[in-house]
């Protein structure tokens, strides 16, 4: 995974690559996901409507910010881009208690659906392109792990 072509300097590959996150050699990913946790704390206070305004301002952003990234990097959808993982476990503990047992059930549910794609999401992967197609299959995959969340809790 060449990573050379990122810089953390320029603020949108920052935020792309989840403050650096998406830059570990092994599991990108994973390590994405995990950047989102602290951040996923600070909102916990918010009401309902801020957090659901704020996960979708991150997802529609999310599409230029990992679409900049991308270009950057003269790759699509680079592991390094953790962005749509962060979004994605925004929007897994979307009105869920958060506590570190809902927490790690969420992170690993939404880690599931996200490495695994079942359908639709390997289809969404497969076929959307650009800052669209990094966002859209980890957003589905936060909201299927967001309905076994809320089956669950």
């Amino acid at each position: 995974m060449n990573t050379d072509k990122f810089k953390l300097s320029d603020p949108i590959q920052f935020l792309a690559l989840g403050f650096g996150s998406g830059l570990v050699p092994k599991a990108p990913g994973t390590f994405g996901t995990l950047a989102a946790i602290p951040l996923l704390l600070l909102c916990s206070s918010m009401t309902t409507m801020h957090y659901a305004l704020l996960v979708l301002v991150m997802a529609v952003v999310g599409i230029y910010i990992c679409d900049y990234a991308a270009k950057a990097a003269d790759v699509h959808d680079h592991p390094a881009i953790v962005w749509d993982e962060i979004v994605g476990l925004f929007i897994t503990m979307f009105m869920i208690p958060l506590t570190w047992q809902s927490i790690l059930v969420g992170f690993i549910l939404f880690r599931v659906f996200d490495i695994f794609k079942p359908w639709p999401i390997s289809w969404l992967d497969k076929h959307c392109h650009g800052g669209f197609g990094i966002m859209i299959d980890d957003v589905v995959a936060g909201f299927a792990a967001l309905v076994c969340m809320h089956i669950i809790y």
